[in-house]
């Protein structure tokens, strides 16, 4: 009997997660044959849903899997705020190794057994700067009393608003107008995101503060995943990790060349000095300690350790 998968996301074509997902779905049909039939619904926004929409059509089974940022999790499994430390991973080589390391395991353990996901695989869901219409930032007192668009995550609100920002929380579908209309003075988000939602059109300041490398989530609804035969576990693992590994290689290299595009497009992108950097990282410390309060000491010693991996 033919299985079927139905895979979706919220992006467009260029986006380094779609061209993963391609990679993904491609590879199980590819190993499966035609045992498995796998849809693959690239962008549910084309169709009138919000991307967050994903989460409830993957958790209730309307869908089987998805991608999508740990962030909007973080109020169910408090453990996955340990991405969200601003300014506390240097890069992202330091980062997939908390994600590949003891930590990443151990937090796929925690959303399973308190939510109807499975965790397949972790992505590299960009290095995330803040682009402004009216000025450039290069300190926390350039932030005072701009509205700034963010992700729907508390620990995200709460160190932005220690920056001086007005947070708002708006879905990846209205960003854009958001960003057109001024409803919003700055965004945050990575290079790709930057370009490919043509935000950059209207917000032509980009400051390179490399705050936080987001991590998206492959996800699967973790009923369907545990009905099917061990052979398709098997398969879709190897798909995960395939897609994985070339997803954070699209990842670095859509950042170099997001980069020279948006030079190209006549934007500004400011590189901050190192001490203009710790003037970022001061002025949030306070949040990111308060963040941390919410973990374990178990939790943020394999963080620590994962992160002291790398030489």
């Amino acid at each position: 009997m033919s299985i079927s998968i139905h895979f979706a996301g919220y992006q467009g074509e260029r986006s380094v997660h779609t061209r993963a997902g391609r990679v993904f779905c491609e590879s199980i049909k590819r190993q499966a044959g035609g045992t498995v039939t796998v849809e693959f619904e690239e962008n549910i926004v084309q169709s009138g849903a919000q991307a967050a929409d994903l989460l409830k059509k993957t958790e209730s089974g309307e869908i089987d899997g998805c991608y999508f940022s740990s962030s909007y999790l973080a109020a169910r499994i408090p453990e996955l705020g340990l991405f969200d430390q601003h300014f506390v991973v240097p890069d992202r080589q330091h980062a997939y190794a908390v994600l590949d390391g003891t930590l990443g395991e151990r937090l796929k353990q925690e959303v399973e057994s308190k939510t109807g996901f499975k965790v397949l695989g972790y992505w590299d869901n960009g290095v995330r700067n803040i682009s402004t219409a009216e000025r450039p930032i290069r300190t926390p007192q350039d932030c005072v009393d701009l509205k700034i668009r963010t992700l729907a995550n508390d620990n995200h609100q709460r160190v932005f608003r220690s920056l001086g920002f007005e947070p708002m929380k708006i879905d990846v579908r209205d960003l854009p107008e958001a960003v057109l209309s001024g409803t919003v003075d700055a965004q945050e988000n990575p290079l790709t995101n930057i370009y490919n939602f043509d935000l950059h059109k209207t917000h032509r300041y980009i400051t390179l503060t490399r705050h936080l490398l987001g991590v998206a989530l492959l996800l699967f609804n973790k009923d369907t995943v545990n009905a099917w035969p061990e052979s398709l576990k098997s398969v879709v693992a190897t798909a995960a990790g395939e897609a994985t590994k070339e997803q954070r290689k699209f990842a670095q290299e859509d950042d170099r060349i997001c980069t020279e595009a948006l030079k190209a497009d006549g934007c500004e992108l400011i590189e901050l000095t190192d001490a203009q950097r710790a003037a970022f990282t001061k002025a949030t410390e306070a949040e990111v300690n308060q963040t941390r309060t919410q973990f374990s000491q178990a939790f943020i010693d394999l963080f620590n350790s994962d992160l002291a991996s790398v030489k």
